[in-house]
């Protein structure tokens, strides 16, 4: 198979590292706004860098794998079918609501699969608290608490074309929480804050924030983020029913120093980065991809399904601007009710211009 990668950024490199490993891969071909960049990057790893996507296309792409800025999603999506390749694409489909129903109708009325890059649905950990909730050990869900917290904060270009805290990172979150639970968020009320440098707040942005999630089921959830947390990069999920509880993200990097005398369970330096965090998840993503565009599988989280993580961020983003509960109906009336009821969590299988990455996950 050959793979052709657009965008030659941190996780585009990584990425591109990913695929000459990954068994049926034969041969790898990248490209980047930047083709100073784009060479760089084929020269360190022994492939080929294309000048023009036309030209990467001309090629006979088996794959694509996306990881440009995010404002070129969806542009970049549409070229690929237009092209009838296969495709990975780095969360989000698109900034906005409008942009990514584009993407789920034109999916919908095509037969070329769109993957899109929520690399949590392949953590071990969280595919462990996922069985362990399906098969009943838990019991039923009474509550679950998730955050993600970075070390340090993105460089102040990063915020005005980000999207936004709950658009950019909580939104992780939010799709594996409908993954795991397999159940729907009927409303969320959210809230904000800035004590960190002042490019958040003047990109209309927030560095902290912290959402109270209601599912249709009853369920609660917590959902927090930051930009600011010193003690390492922390990504956790607790899973609590009436007759169990898993927590995710609680091994021995985890960066949670405890206040109890003569209690440690760190072995090894904290995660940094979601780079850490995440590798093997990454790992199994790609390879996951390439049996989706090889005909093997089908994509194991479509647009669609992105598209509902976005209506739960941008419910979030609107009831901290607003300071009251907002729910999903309502966001996803406003857009003219694209995606309702398309594709129920609990539907979702276990298994021309090139922009610089833009994502911070």
């Amino acid at each position: 198979m050959k793979i052709g990668l657009i965008g030659t950024g941190r996780i585009g490199a990584f990425h591109a590292e990913t695929l000459r490993s990954v068994p049926g891969v034969d041969s790898l071909i990248v490209a980047d706004a930047d083709a100073a960049r784009a060479h760089a990057l084929a020269d360190a790893l022994g492939v080929e860098a294309a000048e023009t996507l036309p030209r990467m296309y001309a090629d006979g792409l088996d794959g694509v794998v996306i990881t440009a800025a995010t404002g070129a999603h969806a542009e970049l999506i549409h070229q690929a079918l237009d092209a009838e390749v296969p495709v990975f694409c780095e969360k989000p489909v698109a900034l906005d609501v409008p942009g990514t129903v584009a993407v789920v109708e034109r999916c919908e009325t095509g037969a070329v699969p769109v993957q899109i890059g929520f690399q949590r649905r392949f953590d071990r950990g969280y595919r462990a608290a996922r069985e362990a909730l399906r098969s009943g050990d838990l019991g039923w869900i009474h509550t679950l608490r998730a955050c993600t917290s970075d070390q340090s904060p993105p460089p102040a270009v990063f915020i005005p074309g980000s999207g936004g805290l709950f658009r950019d990172c909580s939104i992780h979150d939010f799709d594996v929480l409908r993954w795991i639970t397999g159940r729907e968020v009927v409303s969320v009320y959210a809230q904000g804050a800035n004590r960190g440098a002042s490019f958040f707040a003047d990109g209309d942005d927030v560095d902290t924030c912290a959402a109270l999630l209601r599912f249709d089921d009853d369920t609660l959830a917590t959902v927090t983020a930051t930009r600011y947390n010193g003690a390492g990069h922390d990504v956790r999920l607790e899973v609590c029913g009436s007759e169990g509880a898993r927590i995710v993200g609680l091994d021995d990097r985890a960066p949670l120093p405890s206040a109890e005398p003569h209690v440690s369970w760190q072995q090894s330096a904290p995660y940094t980065s979601f780079m850490e965090r995440f590798h093997d998840a990454y790992v199994t993503e790609l390879s996951a991809f390439v049996d989706v565009a090889a005909d093997r599988a089908q994509s194991p989280c479509s647009p669609a399904e992105a598209l509902e993580a976005l209506y739960i961020a941008e419910a979030c983003d609107r009831s901290r601007r607003i300071d009251e509960p907002v729910r999903i109906a309502d966001v996803r009336a406003a857009a003219g009710g694209a995606g309702a009821g398309a594709h129920s969590a609990g539907d979702v299988r276990a298994t021309g211009t090139v922009g610089r990455v833009g994502s911070a996950e």
